[in-house]
């Protein structure tokens, strides 16, 4: 089995009112695994991302990412453990529109530190991979969805994560865009990149991930493998697939 990057034991969330957002919740995911987290609004699945990426904290259980325990992190701590451990793309982009697409990408290699000649080699590059360099000196402004989820994507990449979280990464393009970033996640995938991608989108769940897992009511539902998942071929179920974290 693959060494985890992500292992989440015991992780309960409650907040001031209602049910709990978060209930016994228990996962491991392996290096190089593709992973779609499922749920309907309110099933918890924002929750579980929040806590991967150190943007909240659980009342109960631990959370450890790449060896860091991520429930134990003060603020300080959080902020430098997203910089170097998680890239994270977001459904609306969240670019700078008064920077250029190469100065996007540069930004968080030098917010730790890296000098701005190897970050901007570092950044050209990724943006060469991604089939983005033509637009290295535009602004966010004038690129399509497709493309500016793809200068996020470099720009969550530029420190060399062991994990890329993406939050409906698809949920603001049109459907020529999605499949572009869709097939982007494959790429990433097969080049051996841990992806976790949280969604209620099936179409993109079923097109880049190895293994979904779904979410109910703060609880996983399911925990399941998938037939030819990440390849863009119909997704089927794996023998052997349970329900975990009752």
């Amino acid at each position: 089995m693959n060494e985890p990057v992500i292992e989440l034991s015991g992780v309960h969330r409650r907040f001031p009112e209602g049910p709990a957002a978060l209930c016994d919740v228990s996962m491991t995911v392996g290096a190089g695994e593709a992973v779609a987290i499922l749920g309907p609004s309110g099933s918890g699945k924002s929750t579980m991302l929040n806590m991967i990426a150190g943007l909240d904290r659980p009342d109960a259980g631990t959370v450890t990412v790449a060896g860091v325990r991520v429930d134990r992190l003060g603020e300080a701590g959080a902020a430098r453990y997203r910089r170097e451990k998680v890239g994270m793309v977001f459904q609306f982009f969240n670019l700078l529109d008064d920077l250029t697409v190469l100065d996007n990408v540069v930004l968080p290699a030098e917010m730790t530190g890296v000098g701005r000649g190897e970050a901007r080699s570092r950044a050209s590059g990724l943006l060469e991979t991604l089939g983005i360099a033509r637009h290295a000196r535009a602004y966010p402004g004038r690129l399509s969805g497709g493309e500016r989820q793809r200068v996020a994507v470099a720009r969550a990449l530029m420190n060399r994560p062991p994990l890329l979280l993406a939050d409906e990464p698809t949920g603001a393009l049109d459907s020529a865009s999605g499949e572009e970033v869709r097939a982007l996640l494959r790429e990433l995938h097969a080049d051996g990149q841990t992806v976790v991608v949280v969604t209620h989108d099936e179409g993109l769940a079923a097109s880049c991930a190895t293994r979904v897992v779904r979410i109910a009511d703060g609880r996983i539902a399911s925990d399941t493998r998938v037939v030819n998942g990440g390849s863009g071929a119909p997704a089927g179920v794996a023998d052997g697939s349970a329900a975990v974290a009752r």
